[in-house]
């Protein structure tokens, strides 16, 4: 049987964090603005107290956009054992190899207390390619954030074996924390938003390749239609060439009828060192190297 955490005592439990990279420094940075503790953890310390440091330095100014809003407490632990220790909810945030976090959630599920929720913020993957070695995937799923604090919804999705109980907690909860909750009601790579987006971003660089429009035109051209001040290729660009070939890698791993044209060009722009933002160049040259 599910034990669901007790509504009342949620703020008197932690919540932890594992993998304090720019998406787990903002999962802490939103989740303690209710007064409770984040326990924060990275197998690399460094990493664990400068996202730690972010978190409670911006957590002042997220809590005023969020009714009741109170800054809590991020506590740097040393190791899995003690950031799990009493958590009600467990959150995944690191690198998006699978088997990486195969091994992680194991250690997660053997670690953590029954009735904990294990969630991964994972986008690429579904939740059930990591349960290989968890006993107890009735309450493992997919929780999946954007950037934060600027966008706040939140794709929650099965592993196939989830307790839909837990599905329903967490939608009933999360806006508690300034969230907004959507549901898949089946396993979908990508869940719902970013399989929508990834179907943008191939067709954008097909076009590309195929040498119809500039990079400069398509962008331009979008920003026109849909009246956003966002673009296929500059959000590509911010993310990282490498990771966006990575994903696309993964769905033509499932979709073998995918472009491969798309595939190629991102692997010559790969080759080349023009990964974006990061290396100072991608689809566009303008941005400073860091």
């Amino acid at each position: 049987m599910v034990e669901l955490p007790e509504i009342g005592a949620l703020d008197s439990h932690p919540i932890a964090v594992i993998g304090m990279g720019t998406m787990g420094r903002g999962l802490a940075m939103m989740f303690s603005t209710r007064g409770g503790e984040i326990h924060a953890y990275d197998a690399v310390k460094r990493v664990a107290e400068e996202g730690a440091a972010y978190a409670r330095d911006k957590v002042g100014d997220v809590c005023k956009t969020i009714p009741g809003g109170t800054p809590g407490r991020v506590v740097v632990c040393p190791d899995l054992a003690s950031a799990v220790e009493g958590a009600w909810l467990v959150i995944e945030a690191i690198a998006e190899k699978p088997d990486l976090k195969t091994e992680l959630f194991g250690e997660l599920d053997r670690l953590a207390a029954p009735g904990t929720i294990l969630a991964t913020n994972s986008s690429s993957y579904k939740s059930s390619e990591v349960i290989g070695k968890v006993a107890r995937p009735e309450r493992v799923l997919n929780m999946h954030f954007y950037l934060l604090p600027m966008l706040r919804s939140v794709e929650l999705m099965t592993c196939g074996k989830t307790d839909e109980r837990y599905i329903r907690f967490l939608k009933d909860m999360l806006p508690r924390w300034g969230f907004v909750p959507h549901v898949a009601m089946k396993e979908s790579t990508g869940l719902i938003f970013n399989r929508i987006w990834a179907a943008i971003k191939r067709e954008t660089i097909h076009v590309l390749a195929e040498g119809v429009a500039t990079p400069e035109d398509i962008d331009a051209l979008f920003r026109e239609v849909i009246g956003t001040e966002s673009s296929p290729f500059r959000q590509m660009d911010k993310v990282g060439l490498d990771v966006v070939l990575d994903i696309e890698d993964h769905y033509a791993a499932e979709r073998p009828s995918l472009p491969v044209e798309v595939r190629d060009l991102l692997r010559n722009y790969v080759a080349q060192g023009r990964l974006g933002v990061k290396t100072g160049r991608g689809f566009y040259d303008d941005y400073t190297k860091k």
